[in-house]
């Protein structure tokens, strides 16, 4: 293909709610620019981005996907994102690596949780957005309701910039609101293909009112336009263009769209809007100039040609018989095919072997990319996703991306004991491609915990290691780490004694145990005289001790909190050794601790809950019933809804997540820490296993 500079170079990320029609945007925009042969179809399992078979079984985006256009001398790379809250990693990256946002809304659904989500992203991030009302073509299609919601619910800033003639089964057309024309699609058209004529009769109120809104609002962005429109001048729709383009880099106005991309009908006006309206690399630095630190320094990063190399790999996909093909957004510099580069962020050089941009599965090789581009590599031997690259010379390290943290967590297991080692490298190999998932082995209750955005993702987890690796796990409720502790005080001896027919073991220590306060932790105290045990048998009656309390007195939980005191005891000259005095450490612990009123702790978790005012009592009610303790609310950060903190047994909040989404509809987000360990009630300690026993 050719090469393009980056004035020639629009990111956009396509992003909104689950099935709202992105990944069949993203393949009609393709090909009707000609950059893809095939228009393929979500029903058919053959669009461009959803590749994978776990995408094609499921019928919806799990992963990030990269395609691009070819339109009017510019490549559009087109960032397709998952919908749905627990892939939001990939869409969190796809913003990234974009300069602009394209939200699509379905004409059905209308703004939906997944649309609020990413149009908020995409406003954090300073970027452009252009709305597009999709699937006009559907029954019960309705532009005026979806327009209506994202001023409601979205922004009161989204103007439309053209207009639909009809809705489903009468969807015929749109109208421009620039060029003041009517675009009537031919029927049976591939491509998107339409005659341009003058507005029809029918709809000529209608355009008048939509076209009086637009030029009120873009006017009011633009001094000089303010000043000809209260002078009744009629403002040209080249200049309403550029008015338009600056508003949307300062968020002031956001255009609307119409189009049906299964028919590719109105595909051609938003392929023109996009290369018209959404910035280049070098327009973007207007607004948030980019900045990375090279070694200890901070440096301004610019999408120069002359300037040394700066890239981010925002998505690593596995292949079968390719390896690891690595997914980078330039942002200075020039890459040339077979280049060496800099890993700033593991330290390590790197070959570039085959440069390519890919489209949708298809990678074409490329020789080089400009600054600003979007490319791809396989087989980077030491290179995930959010590293930097760089030269060895100038070894700049680019912001991370901000992943989402965990939400939901398992213990995961192989189906078959021989195959935990390629589980252990599955796993290590799915967190190089999504870092969203988080494992680690957990050595107190020795399990593998597996955690991710929610029970959907680590689904597909389960799938893609069955695919890729051959391993077969399954996933369980994790162990809660619950702990003893001794609320009274007893004192008792342990006594070890034996004799085999030579050299025999003895050891006799006598302990007093004392429950001590909250977070004190363990304390040994030597108080021996007068030579009864000797001083370096000591030590070994505090190792038993420890050693018995780590195994528990009510449910074989590590015994915390507690003060042993070692006041008397006797020896035997041949036969005391440490292990004997070690020894009697655990009898004697064994033998006074059951007395000293030994009860269980559990751990509790810092729970903060955001969610919008309508679902309030029902989530205050949840953590209730979770034998939660409300702790405050006040309103959230961003003024929309409340913000609850409470504190809730950790043993109650197993796929809490998953229960706040269906609470609030989605609007809900939870974060959780540790918060300490308090006694259990007696009705709920009656329920715990004991330790190492399944639950």
């Amino acid at each position: 293909m050719r090469e393009y500079k980056s004035e020639a170079i629009r990111n956009i990320a396509v992003v909104g709610h689950g099935a709202s029609g992105k990944t069949t945007l993203v393949d009609a925009l393709a090909f009707v620019s000609g950059a893809s042969r095939r228009h393929g179809s979500i029903k058919d399992g053959t669009t461009l981005t959803d590749t994978s078979p776990e995408e094609t079984a499921h019928g919806y985006s799990i992963s990030l996907g990269v395609a691009h256009a070819e339109w009017r001398d510019t490549k559009l790379n087109l960032l397709d994102t998952p919908g749905y809250a627990d892939f939001a990693g990939d869409a969190i990256a796809g913003l990234v690596a974009a300069d602009g946002a394209l939200v699509t809304v379905g004409a059905t659904g209308g703004v939906e949780v997944g649309t609020e989500r990413m149009f908020r992203e995409a406003i954090k991030r300073q970027d452009p957005v252009l709305f597009v009302v999709a699937m006009m073509d559907k029954e019960h299609a309705d532009f005026d309701a979806a327009y209506a919601a994202i001023k409601a619910k979205l922004t009161t800033k989204v103007v439309p910039v053209e207009i639909p003639i009809g809705a489903g089964a009468q969807f015929r057309g749109v109208i421009n609101l620039f060029t003041k024309k009517a675009h009537l699609f031919k029927p049976g058209t591939k491509a998107g293909e339409f005659e341009e004529g003058p507005i029809p009769e029918s709809e000529r109120a209608r355009f008048e009112r939509y076209h009086a809104e637009l030029v009120e609002a873009v006017a009011s962005t633009d001094d000089a336009l303010l000043e000809r429109f209260f002078a009744g001048e009629e403002i040209p729709g080249d200049d309403e263009m550029r008015a338009m383009k600056e508003a949307m880099k300062r968020a002031e106005l956001f255009p609307l769209l119409a189009c049906s991309s299964q028919l590719t009908w109105g595909v051609r006006t938003l392929l023109d809007l996009l290369v018209q309206l959404m910035p280049s690399a070098y327009e973007m630095e207007e607004i948030h100039a980019l900045k990375g630190a090279e070694g200890d320094r901070v440096v301004e990063i610019h999408p120069r040609t002359d300037a040394p190399l700066t890239a981010l790999v925002f998505k690593t996909t596995s292949e079968t018989h390719v390896g690891e093909v690595s997914y980078f957004r330039t942002f200075s510099g020039v890459l040339e095919n077979g280049a060496e580069v800099f890993n700033a962020t593991r330290g390590v050089p790197e070959k570039i072997a085959h440069l390519a941009v890919p489209q949708g599965k298809e990678r074409l090789d490329v020789a080089r990319l400009f600054p600003g581009d979007i490319g791809c590599v396989a087989k980077l031997k030491g290179t995930h996703t959010n590293d930097s690259l760089s030269t060895r010379e100038h070894p700049v390290r680019m912001p991370a991306i901000p992943f989402p943290e965990p939400l939901v967590r398992f213990a995961i297991e192989s189906a078959v004991r021989a195959d935990e080692e390629k589980l252990q490298l599955g796993l290590h190999r799915l967190h190089d491609e999504d870092p969203t998932i988080q494992v680690h082995f957990e050595p107190e209750t020795h399990e593998t915990i597996i955690e991710g955005l929610g029970e959907r993702h680590l689904e597909v987890a389960l799938q893609r290691l069955e695919r890729q690796f051959g391993v077969r796990a399954t996933l369980r409720a994790p162990a809660i780490p619950y702990r003893e502790t001794l609320l009274g005080q007893a004192e008792g001896q342990g006594r070890h004694k034996k004799q085999t027919g030579g050299k025999g073991q003895f050891g006799d220590a006598w302990i007093r145990v004392r429950g001590v306060a909250r977070g004190s932790g363990y304390r040994f105290v030597d108080e021996i005289s007068g030579g009864v045990i000797p001083r370096q048998y000591i030590p070994a009656v505090d190792k038993g001790v420890q050693e018995a309390a780590e195994r528990g007195v009510l449910a074989g939980y590590p015994v915390v909190d507690f003060e042993v005191s070692c006041f008397d005891g006797s020896y035997h000259s041949v036969d005391s050794n440490e292990a004997s005095f070690k020894m009697a450490g655990i009898l004697a612990f064994k033998t006074v601790a059951p007395k000293c009123r030994p009860a269980l702790l559990e751990p509790l978790m810092t729970v903060e809950v955001e969610t919008p005012d309508a679902y309030l009592g029902d989530v205050m009610g949840d953590l209730s019933g979770r034998r939660g303790h409300i702790v405050g609310t006040e309103p959230a950060a961003d003024g929309v809804g409340t913000l609850v903190r409470a504190t809730v047994p950790m043993g109650e909040l197993h796929l809490y997540a998953t229960k706040l989404q269906s609470l609030t509809h989605g609007h809900g987000t939870v974060r959780q820490r540790f918060h300490g360990f308090e006694m259990m009630p007696a009705e709920a300690a009656a329920k715990v296993p004991r330790r190492g026993q399944a639950t």
